[in-house]
C-alpha cells in the first residue's frame, strides 16, 4: 500500500486525487491533507480519509477544524506555512502531492525533496520561479518529480527514458482556451463571468482564466524546460481544440510521439499516483472513428500575450520568471473580482516585466520578496 500527503486537497487536482484514493482503498491511503479555508470540504475528507496530520492555511480555519473533529483524537491539526512544510515531509507518506496554486507552494516541495519522498507536481510556480533551485537539489537527494499537468504528463510518457539530447522539439498542445478564435476588439468588455468557461477541462477559476489568456501555456514552457532539461526555444505550443492530443515529443530522427487520450484530470494524476504502474481508469475511451479528424492551429500570438510574455521572461531568467508569475496572480486576482477587464491583465504583466532589474540565481528569500514587491506593484498600478 502506498501511502500520499497532498497539499490543496480541497481544489480541483486534490479533489480528483482523493477520487483516485476511493476508487483504490487496498492500494492507496492518505497520511496527511492540508487546505486553505474550505472547513466543511476538509472536514469531510478527514472523516473519510482518516489521516494523522492536517494543516489548513488560515489560523482561525485550523481552530475551526479543531473544534469540528474533536472527536477523532488521531488527527493533528495545524496550521500555516510550518504545517504545510510539516505535511510534505510527513514521515507515514511515500507520494507528497503538490496540488496547491501559487508561490506558497515552494517551501513545502523543497521539504518534500530533504525528506527524500517522491513528488507528484502539479504547482506549476514551483519550477517557474525556482526550478534553479528546486531540480538540483532533487538530483542530489534522489529525488524523483512526477509531473501531473496533463501536458507534461504526456510529454514525460512520450519520452519514456529518451535522453533529453535526443529530443529535436516538445510540442506542447493546449486547447485555445474559453476564448479561442477571438480578437482583441473582442475581448475588450469580456468579463470573468465570460472566461470561466473552459470547452474541454474542468479546472479552478485561477487556471480557467490562465488558460483563457495563455499564460498557463507560457508557464507551462517554462515549466516543461526545467522537468525536461530542454530550452526554452526548442518548445513548440501547438493549439488542438479537441484537447485529444495531450502533448508530443519530437526526436532527431524525425520521429514524433504523441499522447492522446480524452480530457479527464483523473488520467495523469492516477499515473504520478501509481508511477511506474498502470491502473485501470472509468473515463472515456477513444473512439478514433468517431473523432475522425484532428485539428491543429498555431497559437494567436498577437492577441493572446501571456505567450510572448512568458517568453520574454524566460529568457530574462533568473527573477523575472517570478515578476511573471506574480504579476500575473495578482492581475488574475483582479478579474476575478470584476476590478479589472480581461485585456488589462496582460498590460499589467508587461508593465511590471520593464520596470524590474532582473536578479540572477535569485535566492529563495529573494524570489518571495520578488513576489511581494510584484504584487505591490501590481496593485498600485490601478
Amino acid at each position: 500500500m502506498k501511502s500520499i500527503s497532498i497539499i490543496g486537497s480541497t481544489g480541483s487536482i486534490g479533489t480528483q486525487a482523493l477520487d483516485i484514493v476511493r476508487t483504490y482503498p487496498e492500494e492507496l491511503k492518505v497520511a496527511a491533507l492540508a487546505a486553505g479555508t474550505n472547513v466543511t470540504k476538509i472536514e469531510e475528507q478527514v472523516r473519510e480519509f482518516h489521516p494523522g496530520l492536517v494543516c489548513m492555511w488560515d489560523e482561525s480555519a485550523a481552530a475551526e477544524l479543531r473544534v469540528r473533529i474533536g472527536d477523532l483524537r488521531e488527527t493533528t491539526v495545524m496550521h500555516g506555512m510550518g504545517g504545510l512544510v510539516e505535511i510534505a515531509k510527513c514521515e507515514e507518506a511515500d507520494l507528497f502531492l503538490n496540488a496547491v496554486v501559487g508561490m506558497i507552494g515552494i517551501r513545502p516541495t523543497l521539504a518534500a525533496i530533504e525528506a527524500g519522498k517522491t513528488i507528484a507536481l502539479a504547482n506549476k510556480e514551483t519550477l517557474v520561479s525556482a526550478g534553479h533551485l528546486i531540480m538540483p537539489a532533487a538530483r542530489k537527494k534522489g529525488v524523483q518529480i512526477l509531473p501531473v499537468d496533463s501536458e507534461h504528463s504526456a510529454i514525460f510518457q512520450c519520452m519514456n527514458g529518451e535522453p533529453a539530447e535526443r529530443i529535436s522539439k516538445i510540442l506542447l498542445t493546449c486547447s485555445g482556451g474559453t476564448f479561442r478564435g477571438k480578437k482583441r476588439e473582442e475581448l475588450e468588455n469580456m468579463t470573468a463571468k465570460d472566461a470561466l468557461h473552459n470547452p474541454n477541462w474542468d479546472m479552478g477559476a485561477k487556471v480557467t482564466i490562465d488558460s483563457a489568456s495563455l499564460v498557463n501555456k507560457g508557464l507551462e514552457i517554462m515549466e516543461a524546460s526545467w522537468l525536461f532539461d530542454v530550452p526554452e526555444s526548442r518548445i513548440e505550443v501547438v493549439v488542438q481544440p479537441q484537447s485529444i492530443v495531450h502533448s508530443m515529443v519530437a526526436y532527431e530522427d524525425g520521429s514524433v510521439m504523441a499522447h492522446l487520450a480524452s480530457p479527464d484530470m483523473h488520467l495523469p494524476i492516477q499515473y504520478a499516483l501509481f508511477y511506474p504502474d498502470r491502473k485501470p481508469l472509468e473515463i472515456k475511451p477513444l473512439d478514433l472513428f468517431e473523432i475522425g479528424d484532428l485539428h491543429f492551429e498555431k497559437p494567436d500570438t498577437e492577441t493572446f500575450l501571456g505567450l510572448p510574455l512568458a517568453r520574454l521572461a524566460a529568457r530574462a531568467g533568473g527573477s523575472m520568471p517570478t515578476v511573471f508569475n506574480a504579476a500575473n496572480e495578482e492581475a488574475v486576482r483582479l478579474f476575478l473580482r470584476d476590478e479589472i477587464r480581461f485585456l488589462d491583465i496582460y498590460d499589467l504583466i508587461g508593465e511590471t516585466m520593464v520596470r524590474h532589474n532582473v536578479i540572477q540565481n535569485p535566492s529563495l528569500e529573494e524570489i518571495l520578496e520578488t513576489e511581494r514587491q510584484t504584487r505591490a506593484a501590481v496593485r498600485a498600478a490601478l
